[in-house]
């Protein structure tokens, strides 16, 4: 805990019996309340790893998808109290020992939601690994983002998350996509319930057991990054209405 709030590590995992061990144990000690492990259809042992760190386990018996996997866990975690939720990818691409400066903004009633941003240091995103074409999408992709959101992010792309308890309740994140495009619609929620943001640098690891989207998905994904802008763009203008769009007071 800090400052008395209930963490809880959210990790989405997809055959991560490679990283799966070194990521939970990387996490740092009397931080994380619970960790609960979305096994999203794996054949291989990250079920068999998961049960001997205790962590809970919920699992889909087919692959659904990054977004589904998220939303699973995030259920779960609402369910069990959890008061501040932190998304982890299982692959180790994000250092687990960041974890409690995404949470202390939140534990100490500064922002509803904080980010890890590889990209606070370009230099640094380079050296880590972070492969050349999807450096220049990422900013491009976030240039164009920030320009319709506005949320003064210098990174629209990581998967490294901090969400606080009442931001979950409100956001209906159960009508977002299955997939990656899942985390740009919770951009664009957060800006529409005109929640309190908070970002962190992160350092940039891309090992060679990372499951990022491949170049064919990063195009795809890129095309529905600037749909989902475009359904904000309708639904701030009331031209049209989205129900993923409808936050609860």
């Amino acid at each position: 805990m800090i400052s008395g709030k209930k963490i809880t590590a959210v990790i989405p995992s997809y055959n991560a019996g490679k990283t799966l061990t070194k990521t939970i144990q990387a996490i740092p000690p009397n931080i994380v309340d619970e960790i609960i492990v979305i096994n999203d259809g794996s054949s291989d042992n990250t079920v068999e790893i998961a049960k001997n760190f205790g962590a809970i386990i919920v699992s889909h018996q087919s692959k659904r998808g990054y977004g589904a996997a998220q939303k699973s866990g995030f259920r779960e975690a609402l369910k069990n109290g959890a008061e501040i939720i932190i998304l982890l990818h299982a692959d180790f691409q994000y250092d687990p020992t960041c974890l409690p400066d995404l949470a202390k903004p939140l534990a100490l009633g500064k922002a509803d939601v904080c980010f890890g941003s590889r990209m606070h240091s370009k230099k640094s995103a380079l050296q880590g690994g972070m492969p050349w074409w999807r450096f220049i999408a990422n900013i491009t992709l976030t240039f164009v983002e920030d320009s319709v959101l506005q949320l003064g992010l210098t990174e629209y792309h990581t998967g490294y998350r901090a969400y606080g308890r009442e931001l979950l309740l409100r956001i209906p994140f159960e009508k977002n996509s299955d997939n990656y495009v899942f985390d740009t619609e919770m951009f664009a929620e957060i800006r529409l319930g005109h929640f309190c943001v908070a970002e962190v640098p992160i350092p940039t690891r891309y090992l060679k057991e990372s499951q990022s989207p491949n170049l064919r998905q990063c195009i795809v994904y890129g095309f529905t990054t600037l749909g989902v802008l475009i359904k904000y763009l309708l639904q701030i203008s009331y031209l049209k209405k989205y129900p993923q769009f409808e936050i609860k007071k």
